[in-house]
Formats: structure tokens, sequence, C-alpha cells
């Protein structure tokens, strides 16, 4: 439950939020998260309008404005789609993934694209289109959504973890060629979270119990815990973090 958290450290008035893959899961966790401490909202969804809907009507209720943009970020076009609804914004996270499980050697061409062009390119394409604006006015904020599997890549989804080591490391080398603009570059790696991605993986007991053991505190993550250090991170009381790779993971990533 996001309560309202404009008063205090983390207040983000007059900011403006774009959050990608928001409709859902940890975006939609995060983008409410901004919004309770006064970011005005732009919610960028794939497919699914009536969930990104359901996200908008919950975010105005904080009083900030909140625009939807659809776009299919495995697209080149992905950062165009975007700016055509908002050209200009202070935060950018970029929380939007997908995945596939697959031996690697039975790994399809076209779902190597889809997670590479989704994961990675898109990314890359955001901050080419945000960045300089950013920059033309002293102060930004980008938030890249990773993965513990940074650390520790599932066995089944090579590619995927992959593409996440890789928006890290792209994180760290703009972090330091935008921190003399006042912009931070900072990455967050999300452990086992309980969203509709894992439901059909944890409703094997046996394979649930395995990835508890794994985890020193012994619990799956729910999506808020992801909109803490987000928050950190986009204000003030953030304003020295960059380049910097923070796992909210309960351990996992350090056995």
């Amino acid at each position: 439950m996001v309560t309202d958290m404009t008063i205090g450290p983390y207040d983000l008035k007059g900011k403006t939020a774009l959050v990608t893959g928001a409709s859902r899961g940890i975006g939609r966790a995060i983008a409410l998260g901004l919004a309770s401490c006064g970011a005005h909202l732009v919610i960028n969804y794939a497919g699914n309008e009536q969930k990104a809907r359901e996200v908008k009507a919950e975010a105005e209720r904080f009083g900030v404005s909140c625009r939807l943009a659809q776009a299919d970020l495995a697209q080149p076009d992905c950062a165009e789609r975007l700016a055509a609804v908002a050209n200009q914004i202070d935060i950018l996270v970029l929380n939007a993934s997908v995945q596939f499980r697959n031996p690697w050697n039975q790994i399809p061409l076209a779902e190597i694209d889809q997670q590479v062009n989704t994961n990675f390119r898109s990314s890359l394409l955001l901050v080419q289109h945000y960045a300089p604006g950013m920059i033309g006015r002293g102060w930004g904020r980008i938030i890249t959504v990773g993965s513990v599997q940074e650390a520790k890549p599932h066995p089944d989804m090579v590619v995927y973890a992959a593409t996440k080591a890789a928006q890290t490391h792209m994180g760290k080398a703009l972090a330091i060629q935008l921190a003399p603009h006042g912009v931070t570059v900072n990455n967050i790696a999300p452990g086992v979270i309980l969203t509709d991605r894992n439901t059909e993986a944890l409703q094997n007991e046996a394979y649930a119990q395995a990835v508890l053991d794994k985890i020193p505190l012994k619990s799956f993550g729910e999506a808020d815990d992801l909109s803490g250090i987000v928050l950190l991170l986009c204000s003030e009381q953030g304003r020295y973090i960059t380049g910097q790779n923070i796992y909210v993971d309960g351990g996992m990533g350090i056995r």
C-alpha cells in the first residue's frame, strides 16, 4: 500500500518521471512510489491499456498528472513514440524487460532479438533522447532496473542475464560522462520478486523452496520493496550516489 510521502526528504514535486513497463509489477510499484512523492508521471506500457489506466487512476489520487505512452520497446522507433507524449522529463526509470526460458542451445533467434532490443537497446535509445535535456537543465536521474541474474545467472535465461549485465555496464559508463552535468545514473538489481512474471515457476513448491534456500532473508520480495531505493536515488538525498549497482534481493547475490 503506497501512502503519501510528499512531506519529507523524498519530495519530488515539480519533477516528471517516465517509467517504462509501468502497467504492472515492479514498474507499477515504482511509478506509484514516485507519484506519492509528488512526481508527475509518464506511464509506458506495451499492450495492456486497461492495466495502465488503472495505474494512472491510482497515481492521480496523489494529485499529480499522469500521461499514458504506449510503445513496444523492442521496436527501433520506441524513443520517438515516447517523445510524442513527453519530450522532456527529469527522471527516467528503465524498467521494462522481457525474458524467455530455454536451454542455451535451443534459443530461437526471435527470442534473442526481442530480449536484446527490449532489455538493452531501448535503454540506450531512451537515454540518447532524454539525457541531453537533463544535461541542459543541470539535473537528472536515470535508473536502470537490472536483476540478481547479473550475479547469479539462471541456466535457462542466458540472454536475459546477459542483457541485464550489459545494461548495468552501460549505466556505469554513462554515470562517468553525465556526472559533471548533475545527472546521476544507477542500477537496482531485484532478486526474486512476487510478480506475475514469477507466478508460474513459484507454484512448484519444490522449486520455490530451492529458491528460498538461496535467499539469506528467507523470503521472496514484493514489488514495493523496490520503490524505496528508487525514491532515495531520485531525490536530493541521493544526489551523491551515481554509478552504483544496488541489489534488492534479500542477500541472494552474495551467496
